[in-house]
């Protein structure tokens, strides 16, 4: 633990066990690099699978890795359960490469909501390059309702 009460290795340690809980993740790949309250760094290696008929990533594998990025840092900030309200995806370039990297940080942290940026970068050894932008609400879960 750290002077603070937070230890960094546990929390990204409970981070991964909630993407493991995730079959859509795990079916993908991604694996959770960094974490931290309010900040997050997910990756995925680009398989042939996922990419579109030009050789890109499919961009619904750019938009997935930035919609579940925008909502680790949401729900990481607000420390609740958490799900995404709304998000916007621009996407600047084709994502090409070996990997794809995506880093969200919550910039506006309320008691309900979060709003979330993500760059998503594609990587090719050590070279990144800026491929999407994305910004989101990220929203407490309600209650459940009974029975």
């Amino acid at each position: 633990m750290t002077a603070q009460g937070f230890d960094p290795e546990l929390f990204l340690q409970m981070g991964r066990d909630v993407l493991a809980q995730q079959p859509f993740s795990l079916l993908l790949g991604a694996e959770l690099t960094h974490l931290k309250p309010g900040e997050v760094e997910l990756q995925l290696v680009l398989k042939d699978e996922l990419r579109q008929q030009h050789g890109f990533a499919h961009g619904g594998v750019v938009s997935y890795l930035a919609d579940n990025a925008l909502t680790y840092a949401g729900g990481t900030a607000m420390r609740v359960p958490v799900v995404t309200s709304e998000y916007k995806i621009n996407y600047l370039k084709p994502a090409t490469g070996e990997r794809l990297v995506a880093r969200a940080k919550a910039i506006g942290i309320g008691k309900t909501q979060a709003v979330c940026r993500c760059e998503v970068y594609a990587v090719l050894g050590h070279e990144e390059t800026l491929c999407a932008l994305a910004q989101g609400t990220i929203t407490k879960m309600g209650e459940a309702p009974p029975g």
